[in-house]
C-alpha cells in the first residue's frame, strides 16, 4: 500500500520553516525538454562595475625658494624683495593604474544539453540562466544524450524512422573562444554502431562504455572519446544490463529491474577485466554505487532505500524510499541527494514508473550516510513558481554548489543552489 515519507517513525530529518523555503534558490534553466546535459567549469570575463571617476592622489605641498622678480613697466621699474613665504603648487591629479591591462576572468560552472525534438545543443551559465544555442545540428527525435570531454563532445541517440533501430552519433562540438559570440557552424562527427542497447560515461567523461548484442550474447566495449579506441572488457550470455562507472577502476553490471524478478549486481574491474558479483536475490534491483568503491544504494520493489557495505558486507536501512537512479552521490562518497517521493502510491515497482504509468511529486532531500540524518532541501512545487517535479538525472557539478536534475513529467531542466 502506499505510504509518505520519510519511512519509519523517529527517521524524520530536519523540516525547514516557510521562510526558509521561500529563499530556496531553485530554477527552471532549459525553455524545451531536454535528452541530457552537462555541468562543467567555463572562463568568462568578470562582471565589473560602471566605471568611476578617475582616482586621484594630492600630491602634497613641497617648499618652494622664489626667485626674484622684475616688474617694469615704460615709467618705472623696481625690483621685489624676496619672500620666504612657501607656495602652494595646484593639486596634480595621478591616474591609476593606467597602463591597459586584459580584463579578469573567472571560472564558474556553466551547462550544456541537447533539445530532444532537434538535437540541438544549448549552453547556459548557472547563475545567470542566458540561454543561448550553441549548435545547429538537426538529429530529431533524440532519446538519450552523454557529455564526454569536459562538454566538448557529444553522444546521442535516437530511433531511426522504423522506429526499431537505435542510432547512436558521437560528434565534436565546435570550440568557443573567450568573449566571442558562440559559434554557429554544426557538430562534426560519425555514426557508431547501429542498436547499441546501454551507455555510461566514464567518471573523468573521457570514454564511454556500451553494450551491444551480438548474437545470443552481450559485449561490453570501452571507447575513447579522445582517440578513438576501443577495448571490448566484458561479455555475457545474459543481455539484459544496465551499467555504471562510478570510478576509473570499477564498472557496474545490473540486470534489468522488474518487481516480480530477482536482481543481481556485478561490478567489472576495468584493469583486470574481471567480472565478480557483489550483491543479490532482491526483487526489483536497482542500484547505485559510490564513487568511491565501498558503498552500493540499493533499491527494491517497495522502494525502501538501503545502503550495502562492500567491506562488511551489511544493509543500512535509510529512512527515505525511493529508487537509486533518483539520487546521486557526492564526490567524497560522504552523502547523497535524492529526489523522494512524497506519497508512493500502490503499483509494481519499478515496472509501473518506468512506464510511466505512475509519477512521483518529489521532494529534494540530503542524507549523510555515516549518520544516517537527513534533511529537506526543497519541496519544489510550494515555491514560488514550482512546479510538480518527479526528478531523474540528478547531477552536482565538482564545488557542489548546485545541484541539477531533469524532471521526468516533462524533461525541462532544473537547478537547485545549494549555498
Amino acid at each position: 500500500e502506499g505510504g509518505e515519507n520519510p519511512g519509519e517513525e523517529g527517521e524524520e530529518g530536519e523540516i525547514p520553516t516557510e521562510e526558509e523555503l521561500a529563499a530556496v534558490k531553485l530554477k527552471k534553466v532549459s525553455n524545451m525538454p531536454v535528452a541530457g546535459f552537462t555541468v562543467f567549469l567555463k572562463e568568462r570575463y568578470k562582471d565589473l562595475p560602471p566605471p568611476s571617476e578617475e582616482e586621484v592622489e594630492e600630491v602634497p605641498p613641497a617648499p618652494v625658494v622664489p626667485e626674484n622678480t622684475e616688474v617694469s613697466n615704460e615709467q618705472t621699474r623696481e625690483t621685489t624683495t624676496p619672500t620666504t613665504t612657501p607656495v602652494k603648487p595646484p593639486v596634480v591629479k595621478k591616474v591609476v593604474n593606467n597602463n591597459p591591462v586584459s580584463p579578469p576572468t573567472e571560472f564558474v560552472e556553466a551547462l550544456r544539453y541537447v533539445e530532444r525534438s532537434t538535437g540541438n545543443i544549448y549552453q547556459t551559465f548557472a547563475d545567470k540562466i542566458e540561454e543561448r544555442r550553441f549548435s545547429g545540428t538537426v538529429i530529431p527525435k533524440i532519446y538519450d544524450a552523454y557529455f564526454g570531454n569536459e562538454g566538448q563532445s557529444v553522444v546521442m541517440r535516437h530511433l531511426k524512422p522504423n522506429n526499431t533501430t537505435i542510432e547512436t552519433f558521437s560528434g565534436v562540438l565546435p570550440k568557443e573562444k573567450l568573449g566571442e559570440d558562440l559559434p554557429s557552424n554544426d557538430l562534426t562527427g560519425s555514426f557508431l554502431v547501429d542498436d547499441i542497447k546501454d551507455i555510461s560515461l566514464s567518471p573523468d567523461t573521457n570514454k564511454i562504455f556500451y553494450l551491444l548484442n551480438i548474437g545470443q550474447s552481450t559485449v561490453g566495449t570501452i571507447l575513447n572519446i579522445l582517440d578513438g579506441k576501443k577495448v571490448q572488457v566484458f561479455d555475457s550470455v545474459f543481455t539484459e544490463w544496465n551499467s555504471f562507472w562510478p570510478n576509473n577502476k570499477i564498472i557496474t553490471m545490473t540486470t534489468k529491474p522488474s518487481g516480480s524478478v530477482l536482481g543481481y549486481m556485478y561490478m567489472i574491474d576495468v584493469d583486470k577485466k574481471n567480472f565478480t558479483k557483489v550483491l543479490g536475490d532482491v526483487n526489483g534491483l536497482t542500484t547505485l554505487m559510490s564513487p568511491n568503491g565501498k558503498l552500493v544504494l540499493v533499491g527494491n520493489n517497495s522502494l525502501s532505500l538501503f545502503v550495502y557495505n562492500l567491506e562488511t558486507k551489511g544493509y543500512q536501512k535509510l529512512g527515505l524510499d525511493t529508487l537509486p537512479e533518483k539520487c546521486v552521490w557526492n564526490k567524497t562518497s560522504e552523502s547523497i541527494y535524492c529526489a523522494v517521493p512524497v506519497f508512493i502510491e500502490g503499483a509494481n515497482y519499478p515496472d509501473d514508473w518506468y512506464r510511466g504509468e505512475v509519477s512521483f511529486s518529489d521532494q529534494i532531500w540530503k542524507i549523510n550516510i555515516s549518520s544516517g540524518s537527513s534533511s529537506l532541501l526543497v519541496d519544489p512545487i510550494l515555491v514560488i513558481g514550482g512546479e510538480d517535479v518527479d526528478g531523474i538525472k540528478l547531477a552536482l557539478d565538482v564545488n557542489e554548489k548546485y545541484l541539477f536534475f531533469v524532471n521526468k513529467k516533462d524533461s525541462f531542466l532544473w537547478e537547485l543552489e545549494l549555498n
